[in-house]
């Protein structure tokens, strides 16, 4: 009865533990909006999955365009060069059906032109194509005489002139 009764304790320690470690747990599939595997393929609905394709032939732009949408809250799975480095014009295209998260993409980058061609092959929902009309927006640029280090803030807000001391009485 000994034996019965330690195995009968461990068994309850151990569900309470589990019980108790459970909601921390950062892979369960519970929960759809959260992390793990829920909806279609892991993908969580309140991410827009994006490609984003240089079509312009300049260097980078791409890399910029990426940073720019992941800064904005866009999931973008995917970007490089598209098959052609000619494209004169950005297009933002819709790939399953919801040309209104085609839309929040074009407003995030500034691009006008917003079409739809739904492909079911492809694992995202709107696809970036920039081409030489498109403009990362410019770097901070810092003024080069500026004598404080890289971590202090007030470089970021503006410096207040002080006054210089009077030689006067």
């Amino acid at each position: 009865m000994g034996k019965r009764l330690g195995i009968l304790i461990f068994l309850v320690i151990l569900s309470g533990i589990a019980f108790a470690v459970g909601p921390f747990r950062s892979d369960t599939g519970g929960d759809p909006g959260g992390p793990g595997i829920s909806g279609s393929a892991g993908h969580r609905p309140d991410r827009v999955r994006v490609e984003v394709l240089n079509g312009s032939g300049e260097s980078g732009l791409a890399w910029k365009a990426t940073g720019a949408l992941r800064e904005t809250g866009f999931d973008v799975v995917n970007y490089g060069n598209a098959g052609t480095q000619s494209e004169e014009i950005s297009v933002v295209i819709d790939r399953v059906g919801r040309v209104d998260l085609a839309h929040q993409v074009a407003e995030a980058l500034g691009i006008l032109q917003v079409r739809s061609e739904p492909d079911s092959t492809l694992f995202l929902d709107v696809t970036v194509r920039l081409g030489k009309d498109w403009e990362a927006s410019p770097p901070l640029v810092l003024e080069e005489d500026d004598p404080s280090p890289w971590w202090d803030l007030r470089r970021f807000f503006g410096k207040t002139k002080q006054s210089e001391p009077s030689n006067g009485p």
